[in-house]
């Protein structure tokens, strides 16, 4: 098949009854939903475009020569100096919406559009953001000589050429007068500085969380939220530098995420000073499950001893009761412990590995099954000296200990002085058992 000169159609959005031009994502970053794109007359009501260029970069823009514009169209936006190119992301009323999101105070920050991006001015384009990696790299170089406790971390140049962005990142305030001059006189652009967080500089490099998936920044936030640890003290997570810090170095914006839940939550559990009180004994909060609303105590301030694990509806109600003066039985409803409703694992107890056991125990027997079978069988084949041989010298042994017997009785027998070490005796007895060595040997003809 020929791929090369084949008519392709993109299609972007979903087929599932929404609008396609409501779910379309371009740059796959910080896209919003038109949900309003099906509305007859949307496009219409305003003739503000939201644009954005590389990586996080938006702005907003006039359509005043009334270009039938769609999500995805490739323009050429004014430009100081010159002219840059975007891609369309939003039309409509939510545009508007978005410019107040973006707090532009003044009505000149909204320039035109000129036109819909020609052939020429994406061979400009293309050129130019080609240039943008090589560039950074002698920017960091020339930052580095003239000893500036900076790091330029991105650089974006601008459609037509003739313009190029530089983001940094800093701690602290930076004299750049005489690195501006430098970068102009070496790439022969106008330069401008931009300051940018260590947040922003992920959202713009891009990456994977420790969760497995893209970056939140460089995906679907549209803004940064300041977060703290009390984030994580609501949620009862450990604070471990390590843990709660993302690919920026900074606290994670999921922390966020589940805050409110949490806090809803954690109003209904009692607090941890305070000491339940029973007819048998004291009970301190150990830990507390806050959004299940379960909570044990321990008998022990320190230590986890004799835990009980309770609703935060029957603590509360415990605690009510020792205001009043009374103890329960237990800290359990009734005096009864409430059965596990949790399904039984039936293999809670089972070793992984259990199957592996038997089949080694398996693997022994058959193959000492398979030894002795071979045995047996090599011993019937007709012809077979092997087996013969080892009949023979299977029998060996027994007719040796016939031999010895029948010799000793004779000799003890005979002459019960021939044992007092007299070696001429000893030959006669060698002699009497020539008689036994020959029945031997007729033996081992019969067995043969």
């Amino acid at each position: 098949m020929d791929y090369k000169n084949m008519k392709l159609k993109i299609m972007t959005g979903c087929d599932r009854g929404l609008c396609r031009g409501a779910c379309g994502r371009q740059d796959h970053q910080l896209n919003t939903y038109d949900w309003l794109a099906d509305v007859p007359g949307n496009a219409e009501s305003t003739d503000l475009v939201e644009v954005q260029f590389k990586n996080t970069r938006k702005g907003y823009y006039h359509n005043v020569n009334n270009l039938d514009l769609k999500k995805g169209d490739i323009v050429a936006v004014e430009a100081n100096p010159g002219h840059d190119i975007g891609v369309v992301t939003l039309t409509g009323r939510l545009v508007q919406l978005q410019v107040k999101k973006a707090n532009l105070k003044s009505a000149d920050d909204i320039k035109r559009i000129y036109r819909i991006a020609k052939p020429v001015d994406m061979e400009k384009y293309h050129e130019a953001k080609s240039r943008e990696h090589s560039t950074m790299i002698q920017s960091r170089q020339i930052a580095k000589d003239l000893g500036l406790d900076m790091k330029i971390g991105d650089v974006e140049y601008q459609g037509d050429g003739n313009k190029a962005i530089f983001y940094y990142i800093a701690d602290e305030r930076v004299d750049f007068r005489q690195l501006i001059k430098d970068l102009a006189a070496t790439f022969h652009v106008r330069i401008e500085m931009k300051q940018i967080g260590a947040r922003q500089e992920a959202g713009r490099i891009g990456g994977t969380g420790p969760c497995g998936r893209e970056l939140c920044c460089a995906t679907w936030m549209k803004n940064f939220v300041s977060v703290s640890t009390n984030a994580a003290r609501f949620q009862d997570i450990s604070l471990n530098p390590q843990k709660l810090a993302g690919m920026c170095a900074k606290l994670k914006c999921c922390l966020n995420y589940e805050v409110d839940d949490y806090i809803e939550a954690g109003k209904k559990i009692p607090s941890k000073e305070v000491v339940l009180q029973t007819k048998d004994n004291d009970y301190y909060l150990f830990k507390t499950d806050i959004l299940a609303g379960l909570v044990t105590y321990s008998t022990s301030k320190s230590v986890a001893a004799n835990l009980e694990t309770i609703t935060a509806e029957r603590a509360k109600e415990i605690i009510e009761m020792n205001k009043q003066g009374e103890k329960p039985l237990s800290l359990k409803e009734d005096s009864k412990e409430k059965t596990d409703e949790r399904p039984i694992d039936l293999l809670a107890g089972e070793s992984i590995t259990r199957f592996d056991k038997n089949k080694s125990k398996n693997k022994k027997r058959n193959g000492k099954r398979n030894a002795n079978a071979q045995a047996g069988n090599d011993g019937n084949r007709p012809g077979n000296e092997g087996g013969n041989k080892g009949a023979n010298k299977a029998n060996m042994p027994k007719n040796r200990g016939k031999q010895q017997e029948r010799g000793g009785q004779k000799n003890n027998g005979g002459n019960p002085k021939n044992n007092g070490g007299n070696p001429k005796h000893h030959g006669g007895n060698r002699k009497e058992n020539d008689p036994n060595q020959k029945e031997n040997s007729g033996n081992q003809k019969e067995n043969a």
